[in-house]
């Protein structure tokens, strides 16, 4: 069982890793407007969600068999991820134990980075919606900020590109 916890942290620690680094690439894609470099690097994002998912659901099923040893063995308590993970390594000697707590650590240390880099990038893009959007309020203040299409329907505000046909 330890080799199989270690295979599986050490596998998302590496993706995670990876995807923090991919991460940083989109928000400078944005943020210098390099357009082929952002979709080349979503689709790589996209295939690491893809393999965590995969990792995700190995880790779930060797949860499901500690859990099934520890309800054979009397301790019946539902635990979260986490108190799932703790009650499995607490039965490894001490070594294997503070490996793989280590490993644990380092992997939530990542995803916490990956968060962080996520929230920045999307408070990035609401900063610059929400400056799109008090833009064109005060140009077309005559629309009551509102866009209107070739057959005069409204057309909400959104991140599309948009070419204006006037002059200031």
């Amino acid at each position: 069982m330890y080799e199989k916890c270690r295979e599986i942290l050490l596998q998302e620690f590496e993706l995670i890793q990876n995807a923090v680094i991919i991460q940083e690439r989109i928000h400078k894609a944005v943020t210098e407007r390099e357009w082929t470099v952002f979709e080349e690097n979503m689709n790589s994002m996209g295939s690491i969600e893809i393999k965590l998912e995969e990792i995700e659901k190995e880790r779930e099923k060797l949860f499901a068999v500690n859990e099934a040893i520890a309800h054979e063995q009397g301790f019946s308590d539902i635990l979260d991820h986490q108190g799932q993970f703790y009650a499995m390594i607490s039965v490894l000697p001490a070594d294997q134990r503070n490996d793989l707590t280590s490993i644990y650590r380092s992997l939530k240390t990542e995803s916490i980075k990956l968060k962080l880099a996520n929230e920045s990038l999307l408070s990035y893009v609401n900063e610059l919606k929400n400056t799109l959007r008090e833009f064109f309020d005060l140009a077309f203040s005559d629309r009551g900020g509102k866009t209107y299409t070739k057959n005069g329907t409204h057309f909400p505000h959104d991140m599309r590109s948009i070419v204006l046909n006037q002059s200031f």
